[in-house]
């Protein structure tokens, strides 16, 4: 059995895109996964599956996700492997910066972005906004506020299906189930 952290999109936000913690649960169990946690009420999940497929969970979750709740949920999975590096990079991105004291934001995606678009999207640096780019995860530095940064549409734009979240939390996560 292998232990992923699936990471939903565009959740409880706005009054018709409700998914409280215990029906995300539900519904995850329904599907077939076992060992279900979430953390926070912002579609973090903690699951365990035979499933060795990224894609073929990522399928089963958002079908289950769909029925459940009526709306569709892109839903991205990290084994727990994976999100202790996409941190161990956070960390590196960060000291490679010094004394940063800005926010640090995480985009997680589906799928790894290309040599090219790597390239593209790390030349929309700036001095306040720092981008770089590791695996399935493009890290965003801001010396600003979350709603004051100017490449977070920019960056979405080139990215696919994704979801961001601020680099705290998902050290919390891998404290929590990536020991």
């Amino acid at each position: 059995m292998a232990t992923y952290v699936a990471f939903l999109r565009a959740i409880n936000l706005g009054a018709t895109r409700k998914f409280p913690k215990d029906a995300i649960v539900a519904a995850t169990e329904a599907a077939g996964f076992t060992d279900v946690a979430t953390h926070i009420n912002t579609g973090n999940v903690r699951l365990t599956t035979r499933m060795r497929s990224r894609a073929r969970i990522e399928a089963a979750l958002e079908a289950a996700y769909a029925e459940d709740r009526g709306f569709a949920v892109p839903t991205i999975a990290y084994t727990t492997d994976e999100l202790r590096a996409v941190v161990a990079d956070a960390d590196r991105f960060a000291a490679s910066r010094g004394s940063h004291q800005g926010r640090h934001y995480v985009w997680l995606v589906k799928r790894e972005p290309s040599a090219a678009q790597r390239d593209e999207l790390e030349a929309l640096s700036t001095d306040r906004e720092r981008v770089h780019v590791s695996a399935r995860a493009v890290h965003l530095l801001l010396d600003g506020g979350y709603l004051d940064a100017t490449l977070l549409k920019p960056v979405e734009k080139r990215l696919g299906v994704t979801t961001n979240r601020n680099v705290t939390v998902l050290r919390a996560l891998v404290t929590k189930w990536c020991p």
